[in-house]
Formats: C-alpha cells, sequence, structure tokens
C-alpha cells in the first residue's frame, strides 16, 4: 500500500485534514490549488466520470479554502466585491458569485454562503482572495472582520449522493432546496451542508468545522455510501467541461471579464451599491466584449487527457482564439472542448482549426454547455 510519505511532500504546501484517507483509499496523484495538494488521480479519470453519472463519487476538495468575512457591514462588503446584485440574498442562501478588480476582471468566481445576517463564507476557486479581501478592507472604513476559519469542504456528487446523504442525515436533508445550506452535526462532527458542487450532477458539499475530524468524517461517508455504489474519486474534468462550467486559470483569469464568458446574469451596472469594477464594467457592457467563450467538436481520435497547454484556434492561418479546456467525453463520443476568441469570429456552426498537441485538426464551433444546458439534473 502507498503510504503518504512516499510522495514526497513538503511543509509549505498544506494537506487537507482528508489527505491520508484519500491516498488509503487510492489516491495515485495530486495537483496544488489554493497552496494545498488535491487529490487527482484515483486510477482511470474515465471510471471517475462514470462512477460519478451513474452512482456518486465523494472528492476531497478541502482546497475551496473559505474567506470569513462577520461585522456589522459584512453585507455591505461583501457586495463591494462583487458585481452580482446581493440585496434579496437570504441566510441560509448560497449564491454563484464574480469577484473582479477595478478593470473588471475576473480574481475568482467563488460560491457565496450566507451563514447569518452578519456571517458569510466565500468558498474560492484557486486565487489568494482573503488576501485581496485583507487589501480591500484597509482603507474601506468598514467594521468588518476578515479571515480563514478551519473549515474543508467535500463534494458528495452524483444521482445516489441524495440517498447517501439521507442515510447519514435523515428524510428531512432532501427539503434542502438547490444553492441553500444548512448547519449540521454527524456523531458530534460539527458541519455546514449545501446543495452546491462543481459536477453539474445532483450534489452536496460538506463542509467540516473542525479538521481534528477529517479522518473520522470521510470513513463515516464512505461507510455510508457503500451500499449505493459510492467510491473514491476527484472533480471530473470531463463532466464539468460537458457542463460548461469554469476552471479558474483556465477558462477564466484577471484578464477576462464576465461579458466576454456570457455571465451577464451575475453583473448589474446598475445596482446603487458601488462594486469594484463599476465603472469598467458599465464601459465594457456599452462597448461589447472584444472575446467570447465558445464550444468547441474537435475532429479526430479521442484525446488522451485534457489539454495541458493552450491550444492556438486559426482561421485561414491566422490565429483568432484558444482552446482553453480540452477533452474527450466518452458520453458523447466527440472531443468537446471551452475557447475563447475574437468576437467576430464567434459564430456558432463555423469551422476553425485547432492546433492540437498532436497537429492541426479542424473543429466546429457549438453552444455550451454540451450536456443537459438547463442545469435540470443539478437542480432536481
Amino acid at each position: 500500500m502507498m503510504q503518504a510519505d512516499d510522495f514526497g511532500f513538503g511543509t509549505q504546501i498544506r494537506k487537507s485534514p482528508y489527505f491520508d484517507a484519500t491516498v488509503r483509499w487510492g489516491a495515485k496523484g495530486f495537483s496544488v490549488y489554493n497552496h494545498m495538494y488535491i487529490p487527482r488521480d484515483f486510477g482511470d479519470p474515465e471510471q471517475n466520470f462514470w462512477n460519478l453519472v451513474n452512482d456518486a463519487i465523494l472528492c476531497d476538495v478541502a482546497v475551496e479554502r473559505q474567506v470569513e468575512i462577520t461585522g456589522p457591514d459584512a453585507a455591505r462588503f461583501v457586495q463591494m466585491l462583487t458585481p452580482r446584485d446581493l440585496s434579496k440574498m437570504a441566510v441560509g442562501q448560497c449564491k454563484y458569485i464574480l469577484i473582479t478588480n477595478a478593470d473588471g476582471g475576473i480574481l475568482n468566481d467563488p460560491i457565496l454562503l450566507r451563514l447569518a445576517e452578519n456571517h458569510f463564507w466565500i468558498s474560492l476557486a484557486d486565487s489568494d482572495i482573503l488576501l485581496w479581501a485583507q487589501g480591500v478592507a484597509v482603507h474601506s472604513g468598514m467594521d468588518v472582520t476578515i479571515g480563514e476559519p478551519d473549515v474543508s469542504p467535500l463534494q458528495l456528487q452524483g444521482p445516489k449522493s441524495g440517498l447517501i446523504m439521507q442515510e447519514l442525515f435523515g428524510e428531512s436533508i432532501m427539503e434542502l432546496k438547490y444553492y441553500w445550506l444548512r448547519e449540521l452535526e454527524l456523531d458530534g462532527i460539527p458541519l455546514l451542508v449545501s446543495r452546491t458542487g462543481w459536477s453539474s450532477e445532483l450534489g452536496y458539499e460538506i463542509y467540516l468545522r473542525d479538521s481534528a475530524h477529517g479522518d473520522a468524517l470521510w470513513e463515516r461517508i464512505m461507510a455510508a455510501g457503500m451500499p449505493f455504489g459510492l467510491k473514491p474519486g476527484h472533480t471530473s474534468s470531463i463532466r464539468r467541461i460537458e457542463g460548461g462550467m469554469l476552471s479558474y486559470h483556465a477558462d477564466a483569469d484577471i484578464k477576462t471579464n464576465p461579458y466576454e464568458l456570457g455571465l451577464d446574469r451575475l453583473v448589474n451596472v446598475d445596482i446603487e451599491a458601488e462594486f469594484i469594477g463599476k465603472a469598467a464594467l458599465r464601459h465594457i457592457k456599452a462597448q461589447g466584449p472584444s472575446r467570447k467563450q465558445i464550444g468547441l467538436i474537435i475532429d479526430g481520435a479521442p484525446l488522451k487527457g485534457p489539454n495541458t497547454t493552450f491550444w492556438a484556434i486559426n482561421v485561414a492561418g491566422v490565429q483568432v482564439g484558444k482552446v482553453t479546456s480540452a477533452v474527450y467525453s466518452p458520453r458523447l463520443e466527440r472531443n468537446i472542448a471551452l475557447a475563447m476568441v475574437a468576437a467576430e469570429h464567434a459564430n456558432i456552426g463555423a469551422e476553425v482549426e485547432v492546433v492540437t498537441s498532436q497537429g492541426p485538426v479542424r473543429a466546429v464551433m457549438v453552444e455550451r454547455p454540451f450536456y443537459d444546458p438547463n442545469k435540470k439534473i443539478a437542480a432536481a
């Protein structure tokens, strides 16, 4: 059996409270995300995909660090960080938001959770928003406290996840609505549970609120899930690309604005509140974006794995964009990709050339997401 020490990890990159459990359960490779190790390999990624879409998988996503914002001005401060209108956000609700800089560039695309009137968590994608938020707060004149709590999420995702949650928490958990949260305990372990996840499937995120219980929590969930076919797993590139879900640093970064991604619904430049990037986003909206994200179907043999570099997209020998995320979907039996192209070339049905690692191939621009466009599965 592989031991954690076999990986030769140092102490400067943090391990999650589930690290030893994931190694015991077969994690064979790790990546780094938010300065932490995240399991990225439990064997065949295609089998991981089928485990997710047919049954359920448990993923260590403790790398989704929480930025905790409390204090009398917490709600006003959180609104300053995002262009999404939060005025109707209730206690107990979650929202997908963008955090933008003064140029309208995207710094992160986290989930915001409202635990109480003046208590928020920002559940992060891969960038240092704790530092950004503390920096913004310094001269804001607002009464807020910003820190990182001892919180480590797991994702339980897939069609059987609801049955497993009932086994753990009883039937009342089925009343938890899509993008809402509940504070719970399991065997005395303090948790917060939300109907969210990075899979486009039915799913839950289970936020551990005391890292000392990491091993016990992992084992408890796996034991409850065994009769339902639960497997240890990792977030599926195949499923998230099918669902058109963003991966920060790949499909979006500090130079990407919401309008390029078609995320207009997450921006309201007409609200009274002043948020960072408001003037820039108002200007971009009026001018129209110079680039647009599109979907691609790429010809050729099935890709052996996701792209590890950005592939050029050419029209008549001139580069007009880049492939940001590409993978072979065994369900759709096609190579699918998310791409960013110059707005004048973003035409559904148009043919382009993609320069893959194996050479140039033909591709066709299509709408995204590629599967379940209305998110009926996750919201069911």
